[in-house]
Parts: structure tokens; C-alpha cells; sequence
């Protein structure tokens, strides 16, 4: 059976697994080289070199914000357009897909180096931490284009249908982080430059490996030079879709700066240091999420297209299930083992080390309903709803959590920080569960229409 029409009819538990798992594993091992890359940045260079990261991370979710509009923009369209069985449709949007990570990449790049000084200073950097940031940065800047295209054209590989490969480009760069991570910093002595240096080398191999997948004859969706000239309706319906994921990024890296300049005030470098952990274990215990909503998307995408809904809906029952267990076993591990999920990363700054084990048990204290936040926002993302998608994903990181940052610590200090966490989760939870009760009302009533009931508008209920 063609891996595009298996969406549509294979059993939707087994395709979840089929499509989750590589993104799954792929995100996991994807976060873990990132932790690890903190671990030895940790114990190699210092606190301040995990602060230093921790100020650039801002600029590096702008990056990973360009790469996921257009890929994640482009994903959406295409799974809906294979549904459709418009496959020339769907290559178009890769095409022009991937010229505008490309493009987008280089102006990117060209603005963060040539404003990294006063981009650092304005992201709550001290002067202590400015030279570690910057020696890190740099080098991350130049690797841009590999990053968006390795990150962004990946989703095109699962939309075509090819979970594992793209778990592959994933795996690649991970395992390659991790092998030259030490290499650079404790054998070659470069430090917080060979951290990020193994990075953008990782990111560089992800990259050469999905570009071979679709030059080399080995994809479903082809790329076309026809299709490199830039389609105006294309791209307007690729952002426009794409929005959300880069708006709930973009946000990310405002809360980020806001977080920064508040631990500064309040806490110094030091809380900084701690944050920057606390945020790392937060990431690597929600990137399965990630995992699994890229694997539904293309699941829900599909069946939207092609009308079946009773499959959308299992879809995202089963995905609000998996992503709930995953992210209540990560709230027990944070809540039995604080201090030595902190110390992992520096056994010398007893001070950073108080401050982390408290942050990680305050901040992430609503962790275990967060899953059903993201994979509710992602639902409309699949399904074509840009709109809805950006204001339940904005609501998290946005809408509840930037006030909070703003208000709270100027009452509580910081504790205030940490306290605008669970308050943002708890709330953002709220909402989604609103808005997916109302939508799946909506998808009862198109299944009854579409076995023969019509609409009585005066009475709002569906006849015979």
C-alpha cells in the first residue's frame, strides 16, 4: 500500500506508533545532545559557560522559529494535499519551501552577526557572561542554513510518509554532537567555541542527509527546478499556516529575554546558570510531545482531507493519552530525583545548585497536564486552522506567561519567576480543553451531515 493512502486507512493506533515513534526517538535523542552539550559545557568551562548559553538561546529560537514556519507551513499543506491526491500540488510546496528556508536562513544569519553585541546586551546578558555568549553564538550563526535545512525540509520526509528516515536525520546529528562534544572541548581544549562548533558540524550532516533524500531518488515527493521560482499564492498559504508554530517560537524567545533580564535583576548570573539547567531537563521531557505531534499531524492532516473524522478524533484522543503519560513520568522523576538531575551538570556552584533544584520543583509543578495543552494546539495546526493554532499556542508562552514574568517578580521577587510557570500552564490548559470541546462537536456535526443529515437552522440541531 502507498505510505501516503496508509494514512487514511490503516489502523490509527498502529500508524501513531508508526509515525510517532522515529519522531519520538528522534526528538529524544535530539534533546539529550543538547543536555549533554550542557553537561560538558558545565563541567568543562564553567557555570558561566552554561550561562552564556542560556543568554544566546534566544537568538536560537529565532532560528529554529524561521525553520518551523516554513516547515512546519509547508508540512501542514502538503499531508492536506496528498489527501487530496494533488501529489503535483505537494511538490510545488516543497520546492518553494525550500527555497524560503534557505533564503530566510541568510538574512537571518547576516542580522544576528552583525548586531551580536548589542542583541546580547539586550537579551540579559552581564559582563561576565557576554564573551562566553558571543564565542558560542558566533559560530552557531554561521551554521544557520544547516539548521533550517535539515530541521525544516525533515517534516516534508514524514509528510511523504517516511517516519524513519526522518528519525535518521535526527539521529545523525545527535549522535555526531554528542561523539565530537568532548572531542573539541576537553581533548582539543577549544571550550565553549568547540561546543558550538560540533553543533553547527552535526547540523551540517542532517542537512547533507535530507538533501540526499530528495536528490537522490529516493523520496515521493520530487523537487523540481520548475518549482524553485517562487509561487506567490504558495508561499502566502505556507506562512500563513506556518504561522503558529513560528509565533509560539517567536514568543519563546521574547519569554526567554524577559526571563534573562528578570533572573539578572533578581537572582544574577548565577540564577541565570540554574534557569538555563531547569529549561534544559523542561525541554528534553517535552520534546517526545514534539515527537508526537509531528507524527499525528500528517495522521490528522490526511484524514481531515479526505473527510474522515472519526479518524481525526481517535487520532488525537490516542495522542493526548500518549503525550499525558509521558510528561507525568517526567513530573515524577523531577519531583524524586531534583538534585541530581541538577548536579549532572555542575557538582562545584553550591549556590546555582540551591537555586536549580528549587526552580526545577516550582516552575515545572503543572508539568503532568501540559501534554494535552500542546497536542490540543497542534490539532488545529493539522487541520488547517492557523488561527485558532497561534492563540492556544500563544497562550502558554504568551498570552498568561510574559504578564505573569512581568507582574509576579515585581511582587514575589524571585520567586516570582518561577511562580509564572504553573500559573501559565494551568490556564493555557483551561482554554485548549474549551476550544477542543467546541470542535468536536463541530466534527460530529459533519459526520452526520455526511450521512444524510441536514442542518435545521432555526432549531441548530441536524435532521433525517
Amino acid at each position: 500500500m502507498d505510505n501516503a493512502l496508509r494514512l487514511g486507512e490503516e489502523k490509527v493506533s498502529k500508524l501513531l506508533v508508526r509515525f510517532s515513534g522515529p519522531a519520538i526517538i528522534g526528538m529524544l535523542i535530539n534533546g539529550l545532545y543538547n543536555v549533554v552539550d550542557r553537561i560538558f559545557i558545565g563541567n568543562g568551562v564553567g557555570f558561566l559557560g552554561i550561562a552564556g548559553i542560556t543568554i544566546a538561546f534566544p537568538i536560537m529560537i529565532i532560528i529554529m522559529a524561521c525553520a518551523m514556519l516554513i516547515g512546519m507551513g509547508a508540512n501542514s499543506l502538503i499531508s492536506i494535499r496528498l489527501g487530496e491526491q494533488k501529489k503535483e500540488e505537494a511538490e510545488l510546496i516543497v520546492g518553494n519551501a525550500m527555497v524560503l528556508l534557505i533564503t530566510i536562513s541568510i538574512v537571518v544569519s547576516g542580522l544576528g552577526l552583525l548586531f551580536i553585541n548589542p542583541l546580547l546586551k539586550l537579551f540579559g546578558s552581564s559582563e561576565a557572561i557576554l564573551p562566553y555568549a558571543k564565542e558560542y553564538l558566533q559560530v552557531i550563526l554561521w551554521g544557520t542554513v544547516f539548521q533550517s535545512i535539515g530541521f525544516g525540509m525533515n517534516s516534508f520526509i514524514r509528510a511523504e510518509g517516511n517516519p524513519k528516515i526522518a528519525m535518521n536525520t535526527m539521529l545523525i546529528g545527535a549522535i555526531l554532537n554528542i561523539i565530537l562534544d568532548p572531542i573539541f572541548i576537553f581533548v582539543f581544549k577549544w571550550g565553549i567555541r568547540g561546543a558550538a562548533l560540533a553543533t553547527v558540524i552535526s547540523q551540517a550532516a542532517s542537512a547533507i542527509w535530507v538533501l540526499y533524500h530528495f536528490f537522490g531518488g529516493r523520496s515521493v515527493l520530487k523537487i523540481y527546478v520548475k518549482n524553485l521560482k517562487l509561487h506567490r499564492s504558495t508561499v502566502i498559504k505556507i506562512i500563513t499556516l506556518g504561522l503558529a508554530p513560528f509565533s509560539m517560537q517567536l514568543v519563546s524567545s521574547v519569554l526567554s529575554v524577559i526571563m534573562n533580564r528578570s533572573l539578572n535583576t533578581y537572582g544574577g548570573d548565577v540564577s541565570i546558570s540554574g534557569m538555563g539547567i531547569v529549561t534544559s531537563i523542561m525541554t528534553l521531557l517535552l520534546l517526545p510531545i514534539y515527537g508526537i505531534n509531528q507524527g499525528a499531524q500528517p495522521i490528522i492532516g490526511y484524514n481531515y482531507g479526505a473527510g474522515k473524522f472519526d479518524r481525526v478524533k481517535e487520532t488525537l484522543k490516542l495522542a493526548v493519552l500518549a503525550a499525558t503519560c509521558i510528561v507525568t513520568f517526567g513530573y515524577i522523576l523531577i519531583r524524586v530525583f531534583p538534585l541530581q538531575l541538577i548536579t549532572l551538570f555542575n557538582k562545584e556552584e553550591v549556590e546555582m545548585i540551591a537555586f536549580g533544584t528549587r526552580a526545577l520543583k516550582i516552575y515545572l509543578m503543572l508539568l503532568p497536564i501540559v501534554g494535552f495543552q500542546m497536542v490540543g494546539s497542534n490539532y488545529f495546526q493539522a487541520v488547517g486552522k492557523p488561527k485558532q493554532s497561534a492563540i492556544l499556542s500563544l497562550s502558554r508562552q504568551c498570552l498568561i506567561l510574559i504578564p505573569a514574568l512581568l507582574i509576579l517578580p515585581r511582587i514575589f521577587k524571585l520567586d516570582g519567576v518561577l511562580m509564572a510557570g504553573p500559573l501559565a500552564d494551568g490556564l493555557s490548559t483551561i482554554m485548549t480543553g474549551i476550544w477542543l470541546s467546541f470542535e468536536f462537536k463541530n466534527l460530529s456535526k459533519q459526520k452526520l451531515i455526511q450521512n444524510g443529515f441536514v442542518l435545521d437552522k432555526s432549531k441548530e440541531i441536524l435532521l433525517k
